[in-house]
């Protein structure tokens, strides 16, 4: 694994701040919280609503355009459908899965200690299915 020195992440989060639990869920996450490590420091925070916490449909690709539009190079989740993946590689955003405090993963992330996915952690519209739902 490589340490970052340099690099702006989004990581979906419960609440606003880093010691906001990570959303396990991408497209319906509560909140993005938008960081720049450098020099493998946590910079620059800020966090943006999610507009898309109770749509139908499509909340996974329209959180991922959301998010790709803020100039990320990483996401950090919980899990994320194929289609916001998909979103990601074709921005070549690398996507992690992590679980804990927001600063606990960034300084992971930091650290090289987070691997980037591959591939989707779960079927298009999981959540929809109850997986992850907010009860």
């Amino acid at each position: 694994m490589v340490e970052v020195e340099k690099m702006k992440v989004a990581v979906t989060s419960t609440g606003e701040s880093l010691e906001s639990q990570i959303d396990m869920r991408f497209g319906r996450c509560a909140f993005f919280v938008i960081a720049e490590i450098k020099d493998k420091n946590i910079k620059k925070i800020r966090s943006i609503a999610n507009p898309n916490v109770d749509v139908g449909g499509g909340a996974g690709i329209s959180a991922a355009e959301i998010v790709a539009n803020e100039g990320v190079e990483a996401i950090i989740t919980g899990n994320v459908g194929p289609r916001a993946f998909g979103v990601f590689s074709q921005f070549g955003i690398k996507v992690y899965r992590a679980t804990g405090a927001v600063k606990d993963a960034l300084n992971k992330l930091a650290a090289g200690q987070l691997e980037p996915l591959s591939a989707a952690t779960g079927p298009m519209g999981f959540e929809n299915r109850g997986f992850g739902r907010r009860r």
